[in-house]
């Protein structure tokens, strides 16, 4: 029985990903807030100064990172008295009226390299300067100094890095083409990375960001592989015989944690990516997949069918005995640690559907984070303040974003079609 849970749930990602409808190319991700903000950070991002017309509106990027981030109340430009673009020019008597904590003004001017972006955080109730700075970028790295510029504010509010300027990886289908695709935290700017007639699944970061691991099957078969982002190359590293599936990078990248069926049933193993030895990790007559490290490097957890039922087990990253560390619920899977090593965010079913957990890795409690019943595939912001995963809407598959406080912020979705398998990227983009 609880082989077939595991043969269930592979099949359901394999359909998720075939029932589709047909959708452009690099479709744009686009974004509904889901869920209004409850005791929020109060925040006014009043329009900046544009001496020209320019190409992209950097205080709209601001206003929507800091909205889906769950951590701000946004106030409505509509709402605004007036639109300084110089703190010099700010009556702060106007701004409490508002019963805002904070404002942020700034202006975009031409300059030798393109654009000058600049900006002023002030605290309102003081009436001072929190932040204040200058970039300057071409006109392609307006949106990526827009989420700059967010992480900065998000960091000064909140006392927290912000993960805006980064990346996510996730799968679409056009047709009877699958796509590896990435994008900018909020789905702007897709790049496919890779293009397939069968499907892609399992999508992981190497922790500089340099390249993705993901599974794609050829005839059935699955092989799991590792593309270089920047010189646009890849290479197979697991093409046994059986599954070779859940590939997970080590936190120093030299090694690469996975599932593979290749002597049996599927068990954890170890690769060096240098050498390509491989390492068997765990040994049992159970089902053992979805490894996920530890921020150290030195444990690995899993899910297994050992006590009966799926459930999230830890293991020595040399091998060893396993210790189950999730007892709540029906099943737990699909397990990955926060960068910081607290928390651990999975796949929990309650008796309510599976939705999107947080396991407190101290007390072992474990906090539903969503509403729905068909969730998956959970990942981490970099600031470990925001889940990423995908579910469903509409009959469609989308991916939303859930805060460590379990507010909902966005759903990212396609016109037609689904997308599936997210992964978010461990680093920030460079200005």
């Amino acid at each position: 029985m609880i082989k077939m849970f595991f043969t269930q749930r592979l099949n359901s990602v394999l359909l998720a990903l075939v029932a589709v409808f047909s959708m452009p190319a690099n479709a744009i991700l686009e974004i509904d807030i889901t869920e209004g903000v409850i005791g929020g950070i109060p925040i006014a991002v009043v329009p900046f100064l544009n001496s020209q017309s320019v190409p992209q509106d950097v205080s709209d990027v601001i206003s929507s990172d800091l909205a889906r981030s769950g951590r701000f109340d946004v106030i409505p430009e509509t709402d605004y008295l007036n639109r300084p673009t110089d703190a010099q020019d700010v009556s702060y008597k106007d701004w409490r009226l508002l019963k805002a904590d904070a404002l942020v003004v700034g202006k975009i001017l031409p300059s030798a390299s393109g654009y000058q972006v600049s900006f002023q955080l002030m605290d309102v109730g003081r009436g001072q300067i929190i932040d204040g700075r200058s970039f300057n970028v071409p006109e392609s790295r307006l949106r990526v100094v827009g989420h700059h510029i967010s992480d900065i504010i998000y960091q000064a509010m909140t006392g927290r890095p912000g993960a805006f300027n980064t990346w996510i990886a996730y799968v679409t289908r056009s047709g009877s083409k699958y796509e590896l695709q990435i994008a900018d935290s909020d789905g702007r700017d897709p790049q496919s990375i890779r293009i397939s007639s069968e499907p892609i699944i399992a999508t992981a970061w190497s922790p500089d960001g340099s390249e993705v691991a993901y599974v794609e099957f050829n005839k059935g078969r699955s092989i799991i592989w590792i593309q270089d982002l920047a010189a646009g190359q890849r290479r197979a590293v697991a093409q046994f015989k059986g599954s070779n599936s859940s590939p997970a990078f080590s936190p120093d990248g030299r090694r690469l944690a996975m599932s593979l069926s290749k002597d049996g049933n599927a068990e954890i193993y170890v690769m060096d990516l240098g050498t390509s030895a491989l390492t068997r990790i765990t040994r049992d007559r159970s089902i053992d997949t979805e490894p996920a490290w530890s921020p150290d490097g030195r444990t690995l957890i899993f899910t297994s069918d050992r006590s009966g039922k799926p459930q999230i087990y830890r293991v020595s990253a040399a091998g060893g005995s396993a210790q189950r560390i999730t007892f709540q619920g029906k099943y737990n899977a699909k397990a990955s640690y926060s960068p910081d090593g607290t928390k651990i965010t999975l796949i929990t079913n309650q008796g309510q559907g599976d939705r999107i957990g947080l396991l407190d890795v101290k007390t072992g409690t474990i906090q539903q984070l969503t509403k729905s019943d068909l969730d998956e595939s959970p990942s981490f912001a970099l600031n470990g303040e925001m889940v990423l995963y995908a579910t469903k809407a509409g009959g469609s598959g989308v991916l939303s974003v859930v805060s460590d406080l379990g507010r909902v912020a966005q759903t990212l979705r396609v016109e037609q079609g689904d997308v599936r398998e997210p992964a978010w990227s461990p680093v920030y983009r460079k200005l």
